[in-house]
C-alpha cells in the first residue's frame, strides 16, 4: 500500500556561499516542495517517475558515482542509497511517484529537497523512521557532491530535513531554530524569477568555493571558518584579486549572519532590513555571483537594479542562493508588495514574482 511523504524547499535568508565554508548560515523551509507516493517492492530495483524528469530505475547493489548521470535526479537516487549504506543503514527497492511544487531554476532547493525526500523514504521503508533528519541531510548532500556534481555545503538539506527556519553554524554544529515572523514585522518575503539559465554555471559555481579554499589553503588551512579574521584583515590584500573579495565576503557575511538572527529573534525591523541590504551588496560587490562571462546573462542583475528603484529606503532586495541566474529575493512592507508584483511581472512576465510562506 503506497504510503505518502512532503519535504520542503528552502529560501536562504543569510550566509550567502559561507556553507561551503563551514560558516554559519540562516535558512527557512518554505510551503512549497516535493511529494512522493512510495511503496517497497521487495526486490533489489528502485523506480521512480516523476512529471518533471524522465522515469527511470536503478539496482541498489549498483553504487558507484558514474559521472554520465551527473546532474541527474537519477544520481541522487543513487547517491542518498550509497550513503546509506555507507553508514551501516538498511536499503532496499521501492517504487516512487514524485511531484513538486518548486519552480525550475528558482533556486529554492529542488536537488536538496528530493535527496532529502529519498533518505526519508529509506528512513521509513526499511530503517522504522529512526534515522535522524540530520543523518538524512549529511546522507543528501554526500549525494549532491558525489554522484550529483554540486560542491555545496549542507545548507540547504539541513533545512529540508529539519522542515523549519534554522540557524547553524557548521563550524561547531551548532542548530538553532528560529522564529521567522515576517508577516508580524509588516514585511512580505517574496522572489522574482528572473527567468536566467542556470545552463553553462557549474564551472562559475564551483569556482566560488575553489576562491575561498585557495585563500584558506595560505594560511594553512582547509577552509575559511578555520581562519582567524583578524588575521586576514590584518594582510595588505590587493582587492582586485578575485580570491581576496571573495574572502573578504565570506568573513562580512559569516559576522552578519547572527546579527540577522538576533533581529529576527528580536522582530527589529530596520536592524533586519539593514543588514539584508548589507548582505545583497556583498554579494554584488565583493562574492561577484550576479553576472558571468560564461553565458553574459543580464536577468538577474536587472532584477536586482529593479528592485533597488522600488525598494530603496523602503525595504530590502538581495540575490538567493547560488547566483549568476535565478531568483531576486525581498523583504517588501506588505502594504506595498502588490505594486512591487505588479512592476516585476511587467519586467519579467506574469506569476514570475511568488510571495513564500515559511513552514
Amino acid at each position: 500500500m503506497m504510503k505518502t511523504l512532503f519535504t520542503p524547499g528552502r529560501t536562504e535568508l543569510a550566509g550567502n556561499h559561507t556553507d561551503h565554508q563551514y560558516g554559519r548560515v540562516l535558512a527557512a523551509a518554505i510551503d512549497r516542495g516535493v511529494t512522493a507516493d512510495y511503496e517497497a517492492n521487495g526486490g533489489k530495483t528502485v523506480r521512480v517517475t516523476s512529471s518533471e524528469s524522465p522515469a527511470f530505475e536503478l539496482r541498489i547493489d549498483h553504487l558507484s558515482p558514474r559521472t554520465t548521470e551527473f546532474g541527474s535526479s537519477k544520481a541522487l537516487v543513487r547517491g542518498v542509497l550509497s550513503a546509506f549504506h555507507e553508514l551501516g543503514l538498511k536499503i532496499g527497492g521501492f517504487d516512487a511517484v514524485v511531484r513538486s511544487t518548486l519552480p525550475a531554476g528558482a533556486g529554492l532547493s529542488s536537488s536538496a529537497a528530493f535527496s532529502v525526500l529519498i533518505g526519508k523514504i529509506l528512513s521509513d521503508l526499511f530503517n522504522d523512521g529512526a534515522v535522524n533528519p540530520v543523518v538524512i541531510a549529511r546522507a543528501a548532500q554526500s549525494a549532491e557532491n558525489r554522484f550529483f556534481g554540486k560542491p555545496c555545503g549542507l545548507m540547504s538539506q539541513l533545512t529540508c530535513a529539519l522542515g523549519k527556519t534554522i540557524y547553524v553554524d557548521l563550524s561547531t554544529n551548532e542548530i538553532e531554530p528560529v522564529e521567522a515572523d515576517f508577516e508580524g514585522m509588516g514585511l512580505t518575503l517574496c522572489l522574482t524569477d528572473t527567468g536566467g539559465s542556470h545552463a553553462e554555471l557549474a564551472t562559475s559555481y564551483a569556482r566560488i568555493p575553489a576562491d575561498m579554499v585557495y585563500i584558506a589553503n595560505l594560511f594553512d588551512k582547509g577552509s575559511l571558518a578555520d581562519v582567524d579574521p583578524a588575521e586576514f584583515r590584518s594582510r595588505g590584500w590587493d582587492a582586485a584579486n578575485r580570491p581576496v573579495r571573495r574572502a573578504m565576503h565570506f568573513f562580512d557575511e559569516n559576522e552578519r549572519v547572527p546579527l540577522m538572527r538576533d533581529a529576527l529573534k528580536n522582530r527589529d525591523r530596520d536592524a533586519y532590513l539593514r543588514l539584508m541590504n548589507e548582505s545583497g551588496r556583498s554579494s554584488e560587490n565583493l562574492l561577484n555571483n550576479i553576472v558571468t562571462s560564461a553565458t553574459g546573462d543580464l536577468k538577474l542583475q536587472e532584477g536586482l537594479e529593479l528592485s533597488r528603484k522600488l525598494l530603496e529606503g523602503k525595504g530590502a532586495w538581495r540575490v538567493h542562493g547560488g547566483g549568476f541566474a535565478g531568483c531576486v529575493q525581498a523583504l517588501v512592507p506588505t502594504e506595498l508588495f502588490d505594486a512591487y508584483k505588479s512592476e516585476m511581472e511587467k519586467y519579467f512576465g506574469k506569476d514570475k514574482c511568488m510571495k513564500i510562506k515559511l513552514l
